[in-house]
């Protein structure tokens, strides 16, 4: 009796409730983007570092966990290979580049990485193959730069930088393609340490001499479980290094953990914003088939049969509002151009859609309280 009240009660009112499910939709597309977009740039932070091959990232100490500020010398990488427990340890190298294109497409600013072949930093390739020697002109290519300019193995990209007080354009061979790599928010170039070191941005009067400086170094245990343990022993013994895990590195990079509780803040106000107007809107429908609610009421209707019904009513307008909402965003996203930081991931659309599906019978729980204490005689008019 409940299911066929609420259903009835949909189909003769069904623009009302369409426009209630509307309403649901567009809270549904405002909560996913949102999602997708704290993702988007979320990754574009954190994505190179929580590739990395490797349990440890290893600074210079006193430097708050800075890459840019960072700096450490072949001694030091030679003294974290030889901790007992250290399997692996690689150099990464970071500055930022441009590539320019000769088909007249918009120039693209890169985060221009150098790493060390076969060693921890170098990521793994999804087409192509590995770099080769230390100092040749090859380059792996981030995803992004593949999907958003259709860089290919066996191309040859350029690169600009600034050295000295002149502009200087060095061509490099796509050996490799990459998955998504992207570092502050710019898709990556990978090179060979030595290639990074001579195509580098630098000033007039510095000079490659002397032992070769890198920003951070990448340390693959032996034991991956140990990684605490390990990070507590490489500080000890090799001295003025700070050892954390990879989550921990990308997040002190600077402004990820404003720019995610931004975004999450915003996203527990739409929920919030969510309840208030769904739960008005059903207000409103209660408010308005007072009577009728009187009539089932003196007719027999139990309370039982009339709050199921209202919650059957409020669960299946909000689950049809969610549905419209959250194929209309995957729709809509798929639209979006590469450069767009928006992703939509399995775990986060899942997470938001159950969260929707709550708001609904959040919001609608005053109008069933409503609905339990209408009074028969108060409702018809026929109270003394």
């Amino acid at each position: 009796m409940s299911i066929y009240l609420a259903f009835k009660e949909i189909w003769h009112s069904k623009g009302r409730f369409l426009l209630i499910a509307l309403i649901v939709a567009l809270i549904t597309t405002l909560v996913l983007f949102i999602a997708a977009l704290a993702e988007g740039l979320g990754n574009g932070n954190r994505e190179l570092i929580q590739k990395l091959n490797g349990e440890l990232v290893i600074y210079q100490e006193n430097v708050k966990l800075s890459i840019a500020g960072s700096r450490i010398g072949r001694s030091t990488l030679n003294s974290i290979r030889r901790v007992d427990g250290v399997a692996d340890a690689g150099q990464l190298f970071f500055s930022d580049a441009t590539m320019v294109f000769a088909d007249g497409q918009d120039e693209l600013d890169i985060s221009l990485i150098g790493a060390e072949p076969g060693r921890p930093g170098e990521p793994a390739v999804v087409a192509g193959s590995q770099l080769g020697r230390s100092s040749s002109n090859e380059v792996i290519v981030d995803g992004n730069v593949a999907a958003r300019r259709g860089v290919q193995v066996g191309d040859t990209v350029t690169i600009k930088v600034t050295q000295g007080t002149s502009e200087e354009l060095y061509q490099l061979a796509v050996v490799g393609v990459t998955d998504g790599r992207q570092y502050f928010i710019r898709p990556s170039l990978i090179v060979p340490y030595l290639t990074w070191e001579k195509i580098r941005p630098q000033g007039e009067n510095e000079t490659n001499s002397g032992e070769l400086i890198s920003n951070i170094v990448v340390a693959k245990l032996t034991n991956p479980a140990d990684w605490q343990r390990m990070a507590q022993k490489i500080e000890v013994e090799v001295g003025k290094v700070e050892a954390v895990d990879r989550v921990t590195a990308y997040e002190a990079t600077p402004g990820y953990s404003a720019q995610q509780s931004t975004l999450d803040t915003q996203r527990y106000f739409t929920f919030f914003i969510g309840i208030l107007v769904i739960g008005g809107f059903f207000q409103i429908q209660t408010l308005q088939k007072v009577a009728q609610i009187g009539m089932l009421k003196a007719i027999g209707a139990s309370n039982l049969v009339i709050g199921l019904a209202a919650v059957t009513q409020i669960v299946a307008v909000n689950a049809f509002g969610v549905a419209i909402g959250a194929i209309g965003s995957l729709l809509l996203g798929a639209s979006f151009p590469p450069g767009i930081p928006i992703v939509f991931t399995g775990d986060a659309v899942a997470a938001a859609i159950g969260a929707l599906m709550l708001i609904g019978p959040l919001g609608g729980l005053v109008s069933i309280y409503a609905l339990l204490k209408i009074e028969p005689l108060t409702a018809l008019g026929l109270a003394q």
